[in-house]
């Protein structure tokens, strides 16, 4: 049993660690951009609405927003806990949260918090290189491919993409500290905040965390 909030810039590595921790711990890995697509496909009435909003190309009101997850935690297979990544964004969401699971007899069990330096999430965030033939993906740093700017697949051109550049990849870093960084200050508050070193090795951050869950 495992309830869990991701916390961190983008960047930070939540994807990487997202899968070890749901491999680990059997619970689904809910993403809120997973529970737009799924309610939009399925034309459910939420999906409906929250459509609207994204054709008009506005941001998905927070309180549609609480209720898609609110809708997705109630399924069966979040019976023993889940993981949430990109949700809460704010103090707002993260209140409505506390209450769900408070009138459901339940409590969010550790928030996961991922500290990195801007100058490592820049280098990452910009780092990617895609193959324009084949769409391979690659990293300068941490996957480059064997010659420069050749894909090792077919060949192809490496191409960087336009919102891999450093000018949205700042942007994206300062939206999160302006938006989102406030949570880390609400969950400390709710003693279920644990702080982990995003620039160590992948093995040694996993390892921490699940001695930190302690199981």
């Amino acid at each position: 049993m495992l309830r869990a909030v991701l916390l961190g810039p983008p960047g930070a590595g939540k994807g990487t660690q997202a899968v070890r921790i749901v491999e680990k711990y059997d619970i689904p890995h809910i993403s809120t951009g997973d529970i737009f697509r799924a309610n939009i496909k399925q034309g459910t009435e939420l999906g409906k609405k929250a459509q609207e909003y994204m054709n008009a190309g506005q941001l998905v009101p927070d309180e549609l927003v609480v209720d898609l997850v609110k809708d997705r935690l109630l399924q069966d297979d979040c019976k023993n806990g889940f993981l949430l990544d990109g949700f809460p964004r704010t103090i707002f969401q993260a209140e409505q949260l506390d209450k769900f699971l408070e009138e459901n007899g339940q409590k969010m069990d550790i928030v996961i918090n991922f500290n990195v330096a801007k100058e490592t999430l820049m280098a990452r965030l910009t780092g990617r290189r895609v193959c324009k033939s084949c769409g391979a993906s690659y990293h300068i740093i941490n996957i480059p491919p064997k010659q420069e700017g050749i894909c090792d697949t077919c060949g192809g051109a490496l191409e960087q993409r336009k919102d891999d550049n450093a000018e949205t990849a700042e942007n994206r870093i300062n939206v999160y500290d302006e938006q989102t960084a406030p949570l880390i200050g609400y969950y400390k508050e709710s003693g279920v905040l644990a702080d982990f070193d995003g620039e160590l090795p992948l093995d040694e951050i996993f390892n921490q965390i699940v001695e930190t869950i302690g199981a």
